[in-house]
């Protein structure tokens, strides 16, 4: 994974703008700071910055095919490429990286081959043939990517909205899952699953399928030649990634280089949720643990640097982020590249706590399908920048392709929450791995309720935020804030607090278009809002919003914490065997 940043067609092909392209370029150096690449054909300039995981020693970039007519910058991981590489037994490759191979899988199927890519990818591809040029990125939108035009006509293409803000005049976020090619001089989506027409799926449940289909996802994510480990907040997700990982790693070719002890990474305040669970975990599955601790106050000084890095002004991004921030510049400094984690869990399984509200599986269904759809926008931005901004890549088995379509594919009945069964969220993925036989977690882990990552990083970070803001933003800022921000208004000081650093670093109108709105609760988009007539008082991204459902919830009446509920009774008590289809 590394920074692109590419300008095509701009009409001047002189010095001063190649130093004005090598100058953009560095602003993505913290992405790859490994190696710095850029090639210029005539008035096209494709730049690289390199974080080095598969084959360091070769693998730089640019790449090119045989006769260096077709030229590629990417930002990617490529699973398959060696599959690939037996499928063009007709070229010459000249690097061992994975991302080698999209050059020549062009030249063999043209436009049409990124369909056959199984990973994470951005990228640009030149045909100096006829000088023209498409552009991709992957399925859901794990990579960022942004796509600006120039009043000189140019094309600009970057990893990050900082490398072509400033020179185009208008720029927005690169649509995920979608190609353009410059000869139709339009986006046209190549990633088609039969999901996300939202139509309403009826798969039977099969718990080995769905945990056959997860390992699969995650072993395939041990490609690597340099150290990494699993970030693991002691919640099911990061969990199960670990306990797989930890499973599978001694068989790799992982293995072979760096030893069969997985190294495992948590951050938290001092006394969090997370911190605590984590570290039961790590213990369970033998890893070598990290615990990382940091105050409200650190989290408050790096607030500025995150909304640099992480270029938007959403308030649960935000929370989040700047714990991931801090945690992955400690990460970075062990000597780690990167990091598997567990993103996109809750939109495939209606995870987070406002889907005990869902009034029917349609509804359910469609509203993980709108879930996943935004995700690009939220958890992998977070993801991906948070960990970036100190050259760290994350990996996210559970937005594989693969898995998606097996788990999207189940009647959604399965994944409706049944408290008076003993179905809490995410039931389905819990009863998956509950092996009595060769479990993969303690019991009271893998039946842990659902703690968003901003939250279980330790409850008065959140608060900590709120009183910070509150101190900054004046009763009469907040009287004029829609003369101020008339686009996505902030509501509260914390909102109209970030969006006053982020207007500081991004004052164009392109900017702010590229930031989501809308009202929501516990992380819901707004048409899930609508589920309950309580939640429009109590807008609020914090899982603790749920009132009546998060044990430590707002509201000190539904605090079930306080009225003794054991996280025994959350546990199903005679769950069917593994093997039977469940149905509902």
């Amino acid at each position: 994974m590394c920074g692109i940043l590419a300008v095509l067609g701009c009409s001047d092909d002189s010095q001063a703008k190649r130093v004005r392209v090598l100058e953009l370029s560095r602003r993505l150096k913290h992405r790859g700071p490994d190696w710095s690449g850029l090639h210029q054909h005539g008035d096209c300039y494709l730049a690289h910055q390199r974080l080095a995981i598969v084959d360091p020693a070769s693998g730089d970039q640019p790449l090119f095919n045989e006769d260096k007519s077709v030229i590629v910058t990417v930002n990617g991981e490529i699973y398959n490429h060696e599959q690939l590489r037996k499928q063009l037994p007709n070229h010459k490759f000249r690097t061992g990286s994975d991302c080698d191979v999209i050059a020549h899988l062009y030249e063999e199927h043209g436009e049409d081959f990124v369909d056959m890519l199984d990973g994470i990818f951005s990228f640009v591809l030149l045909d100096t043939r006829d000088n023209s040029f498409i552009v991709a990125r992957d399925a859901i939108g794990v990579t960022s990517l942004y796509m600006g035009w120039g009043l000189d006509g140019s094309v600009w293409i970057s990893s990050e909205m900082k490398g072509l803000n400033d020179d185009c005049e208008h720029f927005e976020c690169f649509p995920p899952g979608h190609l353009y090619s410059s000869k139709e001089r339009g986006f046209r989506r190549w990633y088609n699953p039969p999901w996300f027409s939202e139509a309403i799926p009826s798969a039977p449940y099969d718990p080995l399928v769905l945990r056959r289909a997860f390992e699969q996802a995650v072993i395939k994510r041990l490609m690597t030649d340099v150290p990494f480990g699993v970030l693991l907040s002691g919640g099911l997700d990061s969990s199960l990634v670990a306990s797989i990982t930890s499973r599978y790693l001694a068989n790799t070719k992982a293995a072979e280089q760096w030893g069969s002890k997985l190294h495992s990474f948590c951050v938290g305040l001092e006394g969090s949720p997370d911190l605590k669970a984590a570290k039961e975990v790590a213990d369970y599955l033998g890893t070598v643990h990290h615990e990382f601790h940091f105050t409200v106050q650190d989290g408050i000084d790096a607030i500025e640097d995150v909304i640099y890095h992480i270029e938007t002004y959403d308030v649960t991004t935000i929370r989040a982020s700047t714990p991931m921030f801090l945690m992955s510049r400690k990460i970075k400094s062990l000597g780690v590249k990167w990091v598997i984690s567990g993103e996109g869990s809750d939109e495939i399984f209606g995870g987070y706590l406002y889907f005990h509200k869902a009034p029917n599986k349609e509804e359910f269904h469609r509203e993980t399908c709108r879930k996943i759809k935004a995700l690009h926008q939220y958890d992998c931005l977070r993801a991906n920048k948070s960990t970036f901004a100190w050259g760290l890549e994350a990996r996210v088995p559970f937005l594989d392709k693969e898995f998606i379509n097996v788990a999207m594919n189940i009647d959604p009945e399965n994944k409706m929450i049944k408290r008076d069964e003993g179905r809490i969220e995410k039931w389905i993925l819990r009863r998956a791995f509950d092996d009595e036989e060769h479990p993969y977690l303690p019991k009271h882990i893998l039946y842990r309720q659902k703690e968003q990552f901003s939250d279980g990083v330790g409850y008065s970070w959140i608060d900590g935020l709120k009183a910070h803001a509150a101190k900054h933003v004046t009763d009469k800022m907040m009287l004029n804030a829609g003369n101020i921000y008339p686009h996505n208004t902030p509501t509260t000081k914390e909102a109209y607090y970030y969006r006053m650093i982020f207007e500081r670093f991004f004052p164009q109108n392109s900017a702010r278009l590229t930031v989501p709105g809308g009202a929501s609760v516990a992380c819901s988009t707004a048409k899930a809002v609508e589920w309950d007539a309580a939640w429009s008082k109590n807008l609020d991204p914090s899982g603790r919003a749920a009132l009546g459902v998060h044990i430590s919830a707002y509201d000190n009446q539904n605090n079930l914490a306080n009225k003794g509920v054991e996280i025994e009774k959350l546990i199903p008590m005679d769950p069917a065997p593994l093997g039977v289809a469940i149905q509902g």
